[in-house]
């Protein structure tokens, strides 16, 4: 394996569980089971299909000889024909009944859509551990001040809790689209060559009941609730572009939660976690990189782009269908959810190990927090019979000077310092003082964890069934 390309997907970053969702095993097994499905359909609606042939397809659907279907697919030049060949192999009595009426989109289409169905399952299951892993986090941080970013400048006080908060909403709403996306996806079902079943028509003697129960009859077998009612030879690819929206919405919103990790570590207040042994940089042996929170930018940008790619797929689908669709779609799907569901694993690993350091925190509030002291001081200063103007005047020129005396070095913010030395404002040391406390900054942000948390992510743990939250090791 060392010698030929291996995806970094594969090799580095996405969980066994998805791999063996997009393998061939799988797919293939897929392909049997469809070929089952509809063999057994058409026996049901009076096809002379001996039960010989259902029992043995039955018997091989996971005895797949890929050497076998190698060798059938450089004759034929045609996957979905290697494919039959090989089945056809295991389950002689079948051979003459496995595909009947069928076009390759039978298998691939079907077969895709349950791949995306089971997908966005695995991606659910990611995300409730993340939101998990970030309740704790919400809830013991509910209270700590830290400075809020409006602009990436120093904004009104919010809580660290608070700012977690934030990013299980981005989740939240994900977590609503993959289940509307999974719940809502159609099956493809028994169309024909170019959707108008005539094939199908064919088989039952122009019986057209026949055919929609045989439509019927299969969806109901694979598990789905509905087929699309018309397709041409393939399903409209917009049902590709609307999964990856959600899978992509997904990568977006850890991308964002990587970003802001990343910041918040340049800052010094936040780190994502970092092992006894892992080395930082192979020069710099003091570094404590977020490699991980990059690696979820690095592959969310990956990601985000083959959204876009699945929409021009669709837009260039002419008419019945066209072959240009299907090398891409090869790559783009699971490449999709493989990339996203590294980026998950990665979100919970850092979700659930974050270290925060109160300290730093504390000390960048107080640079800060004077500045933000002065409107509850210019007010104090009026009720005790200053003028509103002046008053103003004297706490803008102070804060200036404040900030100019920062910029050159000063160890510390002594606005209120000189505010108290300033007889003109009329502020007693005890009016000072008692800005100078954080927790009167962040509103209600604590509260607003509370209730989020109660009201909001609560229900949907619940719902979910689980409750503890189960961290996958990385493998890099």
């Amino acid at each position: 394996m060392h010698d030929t390309y291996n995806s970094p997907l594969a090799g580095r970053y996405a969980s066994r569980a998805m791999l063996e969702l997009w393998s061939a095993q799988t797919r293939h097994g897929l392909w049997r089971r469809l070929w089952l499905a509809l063999a057994e359909a058409e026996q049901e609606l009076g096809a002379d299909i001996p039960v010989a042939a259902i029992d043995q397809m039955r018997e091989q659907l996971d005895n797949i000889d890929f050497d076998a279907v190698a060798e059938y697919e450089k004759r034929f030049r045609h996957d979905v024909m290697a494919h039959v060949h090989a089945f056809g192999d295991v389950a002689p009595a079948a051979k003459p009944f496995i595909h009947l009426g069928a076009t390759s989109a039978f298998v691939t289409d079907n077969a895709d859509l349950i791949l995306m169905r089971r997908g966005l399952d695995l991606l659910r299951e990611r995300t409730l551990t993340v939101i998990r892993a970030l309740q704790v986090f919400a809830e013991k941080w509910k209270g700590e001040p830290t400075l809020g970013y409006t602009h990436l400048q120093p904004a009104q006080l919010t809580t660290v809790g608070k700012r977690a908060t934030l990013w299980m909403q981005d989740l939240v709403l994900d977590l609503r689209d993959i289940e509307y996306r999974r719940r809502s996806l159609p099956f493809r079902g028994v169309k024909g060559t170019t959707g108008t079943q005539a094939s199908f028509l064919e088989i039952f003697g122009g019986d057209h009941a026949k055919v929609r129960k045989l439509d019927e009859l299969v969806t109901a077998k694979m598990d789905f609730l509905s087929a699309l009612p018309v397709t041409g030879q393939t399903y409209t690819r917009k049902l590709d572009a609307g999964v990856l929206s959600a899978v992509s919405g997904l990568a977006a919103s850890a991308a964002k939660f990587g970003s802001d990790i990343r910041m918040l570590q340049s800052f010094g207040e936040m780190e994502e976690p970092f092992e006894s042994e892992q080395v930082g940089s192979s020069a710099m042996a003091y570094k404590r990189n977020p490699m991980r929170s990059e690696r979820i930018n690095s592959l969310a940008r990956f990601v985000l782009n083959l959204e876009a790619n699945a929409n021009q797929t669709h837009s260039v689908q002419y008419f019945e269908r066209t072959l240009d669709d299907s090398a891409n779609r090869r790559l783009a799907i699971p490449e999709s959810f493989l990339a996203t569901d590294a980026i998950m694993l990665i979100y919970a690993n850092i979700a659930s190990g974050l270290e925060v350091h109160p300290a730093r925190i504390r000390q960048r509030v107080a640079a800060e927090l004077p500045f933000m002291a002065t409107e509850k001081l210019i007010v104090q200063s009026v009720k005790a019979g200053g003028d509103r103007q002046a008053v103003h005047e004297t706490i803008r020129r102070h804060s200036m000077a404040a900030s100019q005396s920062m910029k050159e070095g000063a160890p510390r913010n002594d606005l209120l310092d000189r505010l108290s030395a300033d007889r003109s404002l009329r502020l007693s040391a005890e009016h000072i003082s008692a800005v100078a406390d954080a927790s009167q900054y962040v509103g209600r942000a604590p509260a607003q964890v509370e209730e989020f948390l109660a009201e909001v992510i609560a229900p949907i743990l619940a719902a979910s069934g689980t409750s503890e939250v189960s961290v996958q090791e990385l493998r890099v």
